[in-house]
């Protein structure tokens, strides 16, 4: 099986921590998102994947290269931010037959063993939402096969939201789609979007199914890079067991890094602390604490901290009478 993992994009949402490092590589429990989504990938059989690549695209080649050396990786440049469809198009020399595409924005827990036996042309993996108007969404048959797909619905009665990972049993006849759309300029918001490729399959009598998962989690800004990283913590990658010591208290779920050094601290529940960080005296809940940062005389909660960021507080010191009331503005 082949896999196309599209990543060229700015992460303007999650600034200011992606003027440094691509999106992809923001850690959540305990790895780069990239890494929890090629763990998912590792043990389907793959043959080759293509990472298309854009702004710090060496960072991404390198880190792959570095951690996952039995991948077969190629990188390819979207120099032209224009869209899903021609970001396929850059594999096109490098991939045939059975491949699935990836977007990195989210994670899933999606089943991937049938592929393999699939009888349809495509799958379509998607999850049911409440309210699916700030989503793309397909609309299915009573065959359950998918005869279009709609970009940000007007009502609410097609909730299967499309979750950025796809099955073509021949990635050829995607290209196809995509070459077709861009000759026709076919573009939604200005870009040209892979849904409307597919619907240019479906329309020449393609055979695509949904498949829905249970779990989608979203990377794509701030707080819900916070809300996947608890999520992780919770399911696996609590490593609180590891770090029960004097000085310092562990609230799980957490995940420290061996390296971190955690002095007179409380870290704890659903704190991600990477490798080469220092905390000292403080207090991190509901954060993540990237690689190098130093922390100290802080409470620190529903926070992103950034690769080798100092954070220098300092003990407050009060003389507070009887009935009286001290508060801090979280704003």
């Amino acid at each position: 099986m082949n896999v196309i993992i599209p990543l060229a994009g700015f992460g303007t949402r999650l600034r200011p921590h992606t003027y440094s490092k691509p999106k992809p590589l923001i850690n959540v429990a305990g790895k780069p998102v990239l890494g929890h989504i090629l763990d998912r990938l590792i043990h389907q059989d793959l043959q080759e994947v293509v990472f298309v690549v854009g702004y710090l695209g060496d960072q991404i080649a390198q880190y792959v290269k570095s951690t996952y050396p039995a991948i077969k990786g190629h990188y390819v440049e979207q120099k032209e931010l224009n869209g899903q469809a021609p970001a396929i198009l850059l594999a096109r020399e490098l991939v045939q037959g059975p491949t699935v595409i990836v977007f990195v924005d989210t994670l899933a827990d999606a089943d991937m063993t049938h592929l393999s036996r699939e009888n349809s042309d495509g799958v379509i993996y998607v999850k049911e939402v409440e309210d699916p108007r700030r989503f793309g969404v397909v609309k299915v048959d009573e065959q359950g096969y998918i005869t279009n797909f709609i970009e940000k619905p007007a009502d609410t009665s097609n909730r299967q939201a499309v979750i950025g990972m796809y099955y073509v049993k021949e990635i050829l006849s995607l290209m196809s789609a995509c070459s077709e759309l861009i000759e026709r300029m076919l573009k939604t918001r200005d870009e040209y979007f892979l849904a409307d490729a597919f619907n240019l399959m479906i329309e020449k009598g393609a055979k695509l199914r949904p498949q829905t998962v249970d779990v989608w989690l979203d990377c794509g800004k701030a707080e819900t890079v916070l809300e996947t990283n608890r999520y992780l913590l919770e399911h696996g990658h609590d490593n609180s067991a590891l770090w029960q010591n004097d000085g310092r208290v562990i609230i799980p779920p957490v995940h420290i890094h061996p390296s971190a050094k955690i002095e007179r601290s409380v870290i704890g529940p659903y704190a991600t602390i990477a490798e080469g960080c220092q905390i000292v005296d403080s207090v991190v809940s509901d954060s993540v604490v990237d690689a190098g940062a130093y922390v100290t005389h802080h409470v620190l909660a529903n926070s992103l901290i950034g690769r080798d960021a100092v954070l220098l507080g300092r003990p407050w010191r009060f003389n507070v009478g009887d009935s009286s009331v001290v508060g801090f503005d979280a704003d």
